[in-house]
């Protein structure tokens, strides 16, 4: 069983999972098709990825152009702070944001629809984090927007050490986007 809590942007969803544990430890389903479906999130995932990251690094935000992809994220050790950044044209919420914490011991996931750039920064010293898509990655279709973008204003938990790749770097700020280069999936 799983529990789908709304967020305040439409589309993204918070899921918990139905956890047993005991001395022995724990089991949980981390996706089931049936109850994803039922509850109206009907998506048909074709990849899985994994990443590991150190403590401060900062990953995203990125988005796909023309091969937008839904995502399941959650985090298999440690700790991040998730957020999805709505990128759909004519959306009531274009252009805002949602986070949440997700780590190993809350066990919570974010789904995020298609239309949406993805970050997340890592608050535990260390952290491994998987993700369900639906769409295969295409990377001469990425997209991205600077992570501290003064329009979206994320809230970061911290920006201390911020610990950047080159390609996140040198990403655009939100207003600079050229049509061209924001996500073709409309509502």
């Amino acid at each position: 069983m799983f529990k789908f809590e709304k967020t305040r942007i439409k589309g993204v969803y918070i899921v918990e999972p139905e956890v047993h544990g005991d001395a022995r430890g724990y089991f949980m389903e981390t996706y089931k098709e049936s109850e994803f479906f039922a509850a109206g999130l009907k998506y048909k995932f074709v990849q899985d990825n994994q990443s590991a990251s150190k403590k401060g690094v900062l990953r995203g935000i990125h988005y796909q152009i023309n091969f937008p992809q839904a995502k399941l994220v959650r985090v298999l050790s440690g700790e991040v702070f998730d957020v999805a950044v709505d990128l759909r044209k004519g959306s009531d919420t274009y252009g805002k944001w949602v986070g949440e914490i997700l780590s190993a011991e809350n066990k919570k996931m974010l789904l995020i629809p298609r239309g949406f750039g993805h970050g997340f920064s890592v608050l535990s010293d260390f952290a491994e984090f998987s993700y369900k898509v639906d769409d295969f990655y295409h990377p001469e279709d990425e997209g991205g927007i600077i992570w501290n973008d003064p329009d979206i204003n994320i809230a970061w938990p911290t920006t201390d050490g911020v610990i950047l790749s080159e390609k996140d770097k040198r990403h655009p700020l939100f207003k600079d986007l050229k049509p061209e280069l924001v996500v073709k999936d409309n509502l």
